[in-house]
């Protein structure tokens, strides 16, 4: 089945090249999934433990096309993307509703801010503004540090970033001045949520 965005371009999984990509070029294949797999499992565990109720969004997809094999079976093999996502997760936390995304950079000092998008920016903004939680948490790879940091300093560096000469990216420096390392264990995996007890409701 192929899945397009709504600019038309066609889905493919993480780690799947784009056709004729340079081999040179930063790899970003895999890139969140390991994140991913982390908060799934941590979220499943705070779940369990009654401790909050939080989801990984699901994105909502528009069906163009569909095959009928056989009368008792259905097989769509053509859709899209109806609209480009917000972020990855949101939930509630203590009475308050809690909103993040997730990325993973396999840059060793720093994350691009291409990795992140104007609407994701803006919907984070939002949240903030109504009295919501909202942040992104962070891994970086190579040290295998995992943080987390307030939406509000995204959004600091995201305006920056538009001026002329702006710096483009955001520094390992920064989480580790303005962001908070998310203690890892065996279960939950990645204990976000105690960062977020300290951070905000302390």
């Amino acid at each position: 089945m192929t899945i397009y965005y709504p600019n038309g371009q066609p889905y493919r999984k993480k780690g799947e090249e784009t056709p004729h990509e340079d081999q040179r070029q930063v790899t970003y294949g895999h890139r969140g999934m390991t994140l991913e797999e982390d908060l799934n499992v941590s979220n499943q565990y705070y779940l369990h433990s009654d401790q909050a109720v939080i989801y990984k969004k699901p994105t909502p997809v528009q069906i163009v096309h569909v095959d009928y094999p056989r009368r008792s079976a259905a097989k769509i093999t053509e859709a899209y993307f109806r609209k480009a996502s917000t972020t990855d997760y949101n939930g509630v936390f203590k009475g308050k509703y809690v909103d993040f995304e997730a990325k993973e950079t396999t840059h060793a000092n720093y994350i691009p801010l291409k990795n992140f998008h104007e609407h994701q920016v803006t919907h984070m903004d939002r949240i903030r503004r109504h009295g919501g939680i909202g942040f992104i948490i962070v891994k970086f790879k190579k040290s295998n540090e995992v943080f987390l940091l307030d939406a509000s300093v995204l959004s600091e560096c995201w305006r920056a970033s538009l001026k002329h000469g702006g710096r483009k990216s955001m520094p390992r420096t920064l989480f580790l001045k303005k962001g908070h390392l998310i203690p890892q264990h065996f279960m939950p995996r990645l204990d976000y949520l105690r960062v977020v007890r300290d951070v905000y409701f302390n």
